[in-house]
């Protein structure tokens, strides 16, 4: 009678070019503990130049290679049906010369769109306005409501974003992270369909 082997697959791995795959690199195994550290060193697949900066690993892959190397074991795979390997490729320090021009971008165009949303809704207008309801006087520059009022776009823009420089004000998610994370499983919904060895005609395993 074989020994069941549960496994399953991880979401999502980082490693390098010419990097031996193992089993444990890829996947939660559950067994006794001699099988487990048995099967943990299981080589899966060799990272090369041909597999580009991504590749998928199935689950339906990965049964059949285990079946191959250890046919004396069961295998049921639970969870995700197939893994995404992301290949590091050498990072670049950033020039700071680039950083800067960036920096500069960004902040004027931020202060570009600030001033023309106050432009269109006439900001100021409704600053003399508001002045005039609460002492019945006409004040072109009312500081006391106009000073705190740019105070308070940066701290709404802290808090909306839910960060101070690196630290996080809570542990909420704030709703860029949420879009960001939508985005990354997009991303990943595509490499699963476009990266996957089973969908093309030639396979590496």
């Amino acid at each position: 009678m074989k020994t069941e082997v549960l496994i399953r697959m991880r979401k999502k791995i980082k490693c390098k070019e010419k990097e031996t795959i193992t089993l444990q690199d890829i996947a939660l195994i559950e067994a006794d503990e001699q099988d487990k550290e048995q099967l943990q060193q299981v080589p899966i697949h060799t990272i090369s130049k041909k597999d580009g900066e991504f590749l998928v690993i199935e689950a339906f892959m990965l049964l059949a290679i285990l079946r191959r190397v250890a046919p004396m074991y069961q295998f049921e795979c639970k969870g995700p049906e197939e893994t995404i390997i992301e290949v590091e490729q050498r990072k670049r320090k950033p020039s700071l010369i680039f950083l800067f021009i960036v920096w500069i971008i960004l902040f004027v165009g931020t202060a570009m769109t600030i001033m023309n949303f106050h432009y269109d809704v006439s900001m100021p207008e409704v600053h003399e306005k508001l002045h005039y309801l609460l002492t019945g006087e006409h004040e072109s520059k009312p500081y006391y409501i106009q000073i705190p009022y740019s105070l308070g776009l940066g701290v709404g823009m802290i808090l909306f974003l839910n960060h101070w420089f690196k630290k996080r004000i809570n542990e909420e998610p704030s709703p860029l992270e949420i879009e960001l994370h939508k985005y990354e499983q997009e991303i990943d919904n595509y490499i699963r369909h476009f990266e996957n060895e089973l969908n093309d005609e030639e396979r590496h395993f």
